[in-house]
């Protein structure tokens, strides 16, 4: 196991791996840039390295800076959490090229899955269902109307390296289709650095639905069941439970064996994520895969009881999984609202001092945040301050636990989006289990 672990992240996800590195009996070292001294993360690592200033590229995105922290401070590995360098190819060479172990999947792993070309190919291979649509790059406006016209309308465009909607076009029709390929060639270029697209036929107000899957180094590949992530605004997740209220145990079972298939067809070895669009007839399609931690994980630890942080740990460390399929058992039912920083009305940042600040409890509430009084909320940085969890052993019951647990979440000096999901946790659809990914469009909350 490793001695000394440096978290290459800030804010709730680098408090949740020091909590399982102290379980683990493991040192920490926090990175943190200069606006971020007073962060709850720094001074709850066992040492703590300034990096550079308030952007993060010159922070939490500077290779160089971290590497250098990492050497300085001796560390065995890297934990990246999610966002920043998680999904860096490049990072998780030179972490291994310096002698440090990256803890995530391969720098291989991150490339095949991580181009959602390269993806689309390789699951494909592996017997996993995905829409119609091309495993190559589309480069003029006269192939997209062929393939378009082939797979039928609507079709949707999207970046090869993309994600969070930028770089993505839905055309209806083909007088849309030649403006819609070059704003979003243009746009995935500018995001990402690379103007490749593909097309594929646009599956209609699906279930956004995603397995949790976790490998070693030994071959081993579980699945830790789904999560239904489908309230969505702008294609950014708000609210996450597992498991899926519309999800059979068949269904359930195609799902996680088809996810296993596609990790095990790249040879995954940590935590990640399998992501399907779901049918209102049953049907479900690979849409992509996340090769890191997702914000979303505690729902799942909460219905299966497996600490995915602690797991992934111990096998960037080389242990095998501890678990067998078989081992794995949905209990109950868990609900994560995201705490955003954020006008409820626009959804925009909303950053400033917390005047007050006072967190909810009881029998299956869990809070993720790395908020306290008087701390500062930073413009420079994502607007997610924290994370609701709530855990019960009916779906219903968990609903009303998640809104008692709201109206116990006092945060005060900011607008937060507590309101928005306070009055989610009161909409009939969404309580019957009604909703998929454009409720939201559908329905001003």
């Amino acid at each position: 196991m490793f001695h000394k672990i440096l978290i290459a992240n800030r804010g709730e996800i680098a408090l949740r791996i020091i909590r399982a590195c102290k379980e683990l009996d493991i040192k920490t070292v926090a990175i943190h840039s200069d606006v971020d001294s007073e962060a709850l993360h720094v001074s709850l690592a066992d040492e703590s390295i300034c990096i550079g200033p308030a952007a993060s590229a010159d922070s939490y995105l500077n290779m160089k800076a971290i590497i250098s922290a990492a050497q300085v401070a001796d560390v065995d590995a890297i934990h990246p959490g999610y966002g920043f360098l998680s999904e860096n190819a490049e990072f998780a060479e030179i972490c291994e090229q310096c002698g440090i172990t990256f803890i995530g999947p391969t720098a291989d792993n991150m490339r095949r899955m991580g181009d959602k070309i390269s993806a689309r190919q390789t699951v494909t291979d592996a017997g996993v269902p995905i829409l119609p649509g091309t495993n190559e790059s589309i480069e003029t406006t006269e192939e997209a109307q062929r393939i378009a016209e082939e797979i039928g309308y609507p079709v949707i465009i999207k970046a090869s390296a993309g994600g969070g909607g930028r770089g993505m076009k839905i055309v209806h029709s083909p007088a849309s289709l030649a403006n819609a390929l070059a704003t979003a060639r243009t746009e995935a270029q500018a995001g990402f650095g690379k103007a490749d697209v593909y097309i594929e036929k646009f599956c209609e107000n699906p279930r956004h639905v995603e397995i949790q899957i976790l490998g070693d180094k030994h071959g081993n590949v579980i699945h830790l069941g789904e999560r239904d992530c489908s309230i969505q605004r702008r294609h950014q997740k708000l609210i996450e439970e597992a498991p899926c209220p519309v999800l059979s145990p068949e269904l359930r079972e195609k799902m996680g064996s088809s996810a296993v298939a596609a990790a095990k067809a790249v040879g995954y070895s940590s935590a990640g994520t399998v992501e399907y669009l779901l049918d209102k007839d049953g049907s479900f399609y690979f849409m992509e895969m996340n090769t890191r931690v997702q914000v979303e994980h505690p729902v799942t630890e909460m219905v299966t009881g497996v600490d995915i942080i602690k797991e992934q740990i111990r096998s960037a460390a080389g242990q095998p999984l501890r678990y067998q399929q078989s081992d794995i058992k949905i209990n109950g039912h868990a609900i994560e609202v995201r705490i955003n920083a954020e006008d409820p009305e626009k959804f925009t940042p909303f950053p400033g001092k917390i005047t007050g600040y006072h967190t909810p409890g009881g029998m299956g509430v869990r809070v993720e945040s790395a908020m306290y009084d008087q701390y500062t909320v930073l413009p420079n940085y994502d607007s997610m301050i924290g994370k609701l969890i709530v855990h019960a052993e009916t779906r219903e019951e968990a609903i009303k636990r998640m809104s008692c647990a709201l109206d116990e979440y006092i945060i005060e000096g900011i607008k937060t989006t507590i309101p928005f999901h306070q009055k989610m946790m009161h909409n009939k659809e969404f309580i019957d289990g009604d909703f998929d990914t454009n409720f939201l469009e559908r329905n001003k909350i």
